[in-house]
């Protein structure tokens, strides 16, 4: 019997945080879901091809409750013990958010607490900032407020444009996200 822990990852997109997250697998933690409210999110091609189960369906039409209520029962149906949210694209209900208390992280594209929500790379350029990054948090209800346990950084340089800023921070989640995961899935 192995002691990794069950996660499932959530996401909407390219889903280059779960490539990581899946080629990093290690003694703590083995991925058993791949969740989206994007039903051709490019990330699924990921899962797929790592032979994980996917859950895809559109958010459209439905409540946000109502929504997560239908991951939330795909994440206990496959015995999920920590969720890893990469690249998810929607605010979580309270209650779905209390259900997995302490056992849900996100990772985010700034040094929090500086610009939590969208747009972080402009808003450090535009800011004059010296340092971007990311930070892994604990999810809670407010919106990327939970505790930080874990960041990068990188030097924003005189010639930084949000997409290049971007592409070095990418590199710095890659290697950040899945130290984090394994971490949180051994105090579990």
């Amino acid at each position: 019997m192995s002691d990794r822990r069950r996660v499932a990852v959530l996401i909407s997109g390219r889903g280059s945080n779960l490539k990581t997250l899946i080629d990093a697998e290690q003694d703590a933690y083995e991925i058993v879901l791949v969740a989206s409210n994007v039903e051709d999110a490019p990330g699924l091609d990921f899962a797929r091809a790592a032979g994980i189960p996917v859950f895809a369906k559109s958010h459209k039409g439905l409540k946000r409750a109502e929504f997560d209520a239908l991951i939330d029962a795909q994440l206990r149906a496959h015995d999920v013990e920590a969720v890893a949210l990469a690249g998810y694209m929607r605010i979580l209900s309270e209650g779905f958010v209390e259900g997995w208390a302490g056992r849900m992280i996100n990772i985010h594209p700034s040094l929090l607490p500086l610009y939590k929500g969208l747009d972080t790379h402009a808003r450090a350029i535009e800011a004059g900032d010296h340092f971007a990054g990311c930070s892994v948090h604990i999810v809670t209800a407010g919106l990327d407020e939970g505790p930080v346990i874990a960041q990068a950084r990188v030097p924003i340089m005189p010639w930084d444009t949000p997409d290049t800023l971007s592409a070095r921070v990418l590199i710095e989640e890659h290697r950040l996200y899945p130290r984090a995961l394994a971490a949180l899935t051994r105090t579990l």
